[in-house]
């Protein structure tokens, strides 16, 4: 992909008008920024570097890939470090102690940019979309040099060659927009899976969440450029493609032609040398009857499914806005292991929601203890500014809270060890991911179902899907051998 992006830049004429069609526009402005970089290398006698610092989702960390695609396309070198001579924030505000975080490291960069004044620094993502954060971030840090959001992250290298001209602070913030621009640089983490964006944006305004202020109104790609992106990306030799959206079981209803998800997750199957299909996330107000049939129909389509259901109380699930009840819940998840068996099943819990008490938590608990998931990832409320549930009042003390969390988080972290144990014996094709963090000696690879396997092996299989025999559970992932 980089290679044919590399060819449409290089027809680029920059002594010529911008053009004003996206992505060409960008590919102006790539062209322009690396002039603009060769000069800053040559007054600092090397090379520069780059880094992404990424909070929050895997549309945050799809994002953060693009960032650092368009970068290296200008000449940066990437970098894991803070000491990079370019370091971007890509921002989360889900929770506001995420926004404490941003600011805790703009005090330090503060005092690096002190020393280094040629070191540039940039902030971007959904933090950014709030107004009342980016005012501060005019008053109080006007060392940063870019400030831009979710919705014109493709536009860094316009932002880039427009902070060089300015010789100051660049402001680029979008309210909202319907564009979609993709096919530009993009930096994959792993050369052998990637993300693909199939949609932006969210519709479901939940009481308690901030992404449909600042991801803006829902908007879905053209089927079309999801297969053109896809079948690139086979042809670099990536074998599982993760399809990416706040809530992708909406995707299509935009489109002039409405076409529904679960015919595009078959036409994405369809694509010649992709071997895995993921999805993330879902709503469980969307899931359909189709998209299950899909499912249980393909081999390719991995055997996950993260369906959040943050409480398993009606009244409190009304509160959120969720627009599913309990019974609802319960009968979906019915339907989907009726019709796939095999398949895993994680989820979100909320504890603490303003007004849970402890009949509404007894709720939650039940439905845990019924559906048994593979995996919950368990959050006590944070009040978030901006949303309606700020100004509901609270009812349970912080004692109380915290008292049903520890007590969810032991229930979850049983069901899980046990129901992680059910394959315990089986040989399974296992995704070879990385020489295990732990131990150098052992590679570690993912299942279909999302769940770790460390084995031994030799680190040339990565990128490689080979049968392992699942010889000792260790309640979270698996101990196992090659077959």
């Amino acid at each position: 992909m980089i290679n044919e992006i590399d060819k449409k830049i290089d027809t680029i004429d920059i002594t010529e008008p911008c053009p004003a069609e996206e992505p060409f526009r960008q590919y102006y402005f790539i062209k322009k920024a690396r002039g603009y970089y060769r000069e800053l290398a040559k007054k600092a006698g090397r090379n520069l570097t780059c880094s992404i610092q990424t909070y929050g989702c895997q549309m945050n960390v799809r994002d953060s890939e693009k960032l650092t695609g368009i970068l290296e396309e200008i000449g940066y070198t990437s970098s894991d470090s803070e000491d990079a001579d370019l370091v971007i924030y890509n921002t989360c505000t889900v929770r506001e102690n995420a926004n404490r975080k941003v600011y805790g490291h703009l005090g330090i960069m503060k005092h690096d940019k002190e020393t280094h004044p040629d070191k540039m620094i940039g902030l971007c993502g959904c933090m950014m979309q709030e107004p009342d954060v980016v005012a501060t971030i005019q008053k109080k840090y006007r060392f940063v040099d870019m400030v831009f959001g979710t919705h014109n992250v493709f536009k860094l290298a316009e932002i880039y060659c427009n902070r060089i001209e300015a010789g100051g602070q660049v402001v680029d913030i979008w309210k909202d927009t319907n564009l979609v621009v993709e096919d530009l640089p993009v930096k994959k983490e792993f050369p052998f899976k990637s993300g693909v964006n199939i949609m932006f944006g969210c519709n479901n305004f939940c009481t308690y969440c901030i992404v449909p202020y600042v991801r803006g109104r829902e908007r879905s790609r053209q089927p079309e450029d999801i297969i053109r992106e896809v079948k690139r990306l086979s042809e670099e030799g990536v074998k599982e493609i993760m399809l990416l959206g706040q809530n992708v079981n909406s995707y299509g209803k935009t489109l002039e032609e409405p076409m529904t998800f679960a015919e595009l997750l078959q036409k994405v199957t369809e694509v010649d040398g992709i071997e895995r299909v993921r999805f993330m996330t879902s709503h469980p107000k969307d899931l359909s009857d189709e998209l299950i049939d899909v499912i249980a129909a393909n081999e390719k389509i991995c055997r996950h499914i993260h369906l959040p259901m943050q409480s398993g109380s009606s009244r409190i699930l009304n509160q959120m806005n969720r627009r599913y009840t309990k019974e609802s819940y319960l009968e979906l998840v019915d339907k989907i292991r009726r019709q796939i068996p095999e398949i895993s099943l994680t989820t979100d819990i909320i504890v603490g929601f303003p007004g849970e008490t402890e009949k509404d938590f007894l709720e939650t608990m039940d439905v845990v203890n019924r559906v048994r998931f593979d995996t919950a990832f368990t959050f006590i409320y944070s009040k978030r500014t901006g949303t309606p549930a700020a100004t509901f009042e609270d009812h349970a003390t912080k004692e109380e809270i915290q008292n049903r969390f520890d007590r969810l988080i032991k229930r979850v972290s049983e069901i899980s060890g046990e129901e992680i144990c059910r394959y315990k014996g089986q040989v399974m094709p296992v995704l070879i991911e990385s020489v295990s963090e732990q131990n150098q000696e052992l590679l570690t690879g993912r299942l279909s179902n999302n769940i770790l396997v460390h084995f031994k092996g030799d680190p040339s299989m990565i990128g490689e899907i080979r049968d392992v025999s699942l010889d000792e559970c260790k309640g979270f992932y698996y101990m196992g051998n090659l077959v």
